[in-house]
This record gives C-alpha cells, structure tokens and sequence, in this order.
C-alpha cells in the first residue's frame, strides 16, 4: 500500500457499513484499496494574499512559518503580514532574530487575544502599520521589498525588507473526507488525544486537525500517537476485508 500510494494521489474515500471497512479510489484507476483503518495526513494550505510579485517569491523571502525561517533573518528586517493570535505570537517570536519587525495589518486594531496584544505593544522591535495591505512584492532572484497601500491616506509606498511572513489564515485539505468525519466550523478534522475523528478506525495527523499548533515536530508526534492507536484498533478488529 505505501508504494502504491507513494506514486497515485487520492480521488475519494468511502465507507462500507456493512463490514465497517473503508475503500480508497484512485484517479484513471478501477482497482479499490481496502483497508479497516486510515490516518489522514494530508495537511492544510497558507492562505495567500494573492498580489503581483507573490507566487515566484516564496521560498525567496515569502514565508508561512517564522519558527521554520526566522534563523534566516538574523539582524534583518522583516514584515509579518495579519492582525490575528498567529500573526502577533510568530511575530514576538522573530524579534529573537530580526532586528525590525514590521506588522501589516489591514485593520487599526489587532484581532488577537489581550495577553498578546500586551506583549506585542510592549516589544521596541516591533512597528506597526496599520490600515494597510501589500499590494506588491518587489524582487525577482530575491524579495527586496514591498509596495504597501495606506488604506485611510490611499497612499502608496516602498518598504525594504528582506523578508515577509503571510498570516491571514490556513485552509485544510480535507475534501477528500468532508461527507466521512466531523470538521470544525474551518474545515479541519475533529480529533480526540488519540487522534479519532468521529468515524471508528479513520485517524487524522498533523495540520488538517484542529489543533493549535502546526509545526512539522507536532505533525510528526501525532503520526506516532496515531500508529500506536491504529495498531490497538486493529488489534480488536477481527473483520475479513474484501479480497
């Protein structure tokens, strides 16, 4: 099953009553994968701003995870681009490396919870610009700025950074399971501490569950807990799957 899977993506997953076991399909191909338990892991996508210069400079100065590229930028300046409790925490975060912080955000006031915005207001690293957006992302190789719209003034000017953090929001993929299992009002899977979703013997790891952290060791931690429980779940299964 991992080698068939490491080279076909997945069309659709669907569930069986009668024997309790799950097929899986896969695009141009009629042969069906039965299996009596899954772990989803097929993570959640950074919202972009969707703005001219963007798409060919990530990895080049555009990123989604500060904890990830904040060493990168040590003693430089950089932007976090969003209002919310994500945006300020990596942003208090990235002064540990950058010497300036600038926070981007569309609003005159953060969405973020008190105790961050305490922290935040309080931190000589970080300014702030507020009623604003990125309307470009200046650089080919290499971001070596931004264009940036005052939206109160409708004024429009440069700002050199080296790199930006996008926080506007994370979407799940979850598609492929939305009719199977319970997802939250975002979209992501519902999981217990043992990483069951609603549906008996389906697993869900990593950043397509509603979990408040989304890092690749946090990932990594819930495919071991979830291969512990999967191994336990199987232990009392005792159905035949369809040959």
């Amino acid at each position: 099953v991992r080698e068939y899977f490491a080279v076909n993506s997945i069309e659709s997953v669907n569930t069986r009553k009668k024997d309790k076991s799950y097929h899986f399909k896969c695009p141009g191909d009629e042969k069906l994968i039965w299996t009596n338990s899954a772990i989803i892991a097929t993570g959640a996508s950074p919202d972009r701003l969707n703005v001219k210069g963007e798409s060919g400079l990530i990895g080049k100065g555009i990123s989604f995870c500060a904890t990830c590229d904040g060493a990168l930028y040590r003693d430089r300046e950089v932007a976090v681009v969003g209002g919310g409790d994500k945006a300020i925490e990596e942003a208090i975060f990235l002064t540990k490396f950058a010497k300036k912080v600038y926070i981007i955000h569309r609003r005159d006031e953060l969405r973020a919870v008190e105790i961050l915005k305490d922290r935040v207001f309080k931190n000589k690293k970080i300014e702030f610009l507020w009623d604003s957006v990125v309307e470009k992302f200046i650089g080919k190789n290499k971001l070596e700025g931004i264009l940036i719209r005052n939206k109160k003034e409708n004024k429009t000017y440069k700002l050199k950074v080296d790199g930006v953090f996008e926080y506007i929001d994370w979407k799940p993929n979850s598609k492929l399971v939305k009719d199977l299992v319970k997802l939250d009002k975002k979209g992501f899977i519902i999981t217990n501490s043992q990483m069951e979703t609603s549906l008996p013997g389906i697993f869900a790891v990593g950043d397509v569950r509603n979990t408040p952290l989304r890092q690749v060791i946090t990932a990594v931690a819930d495919g071991a807990v979830a291969a512990m429980y999967v191994d336990r779940f199987l232990s009392k299964s005792a159905v035949r799957l369809p040959s």
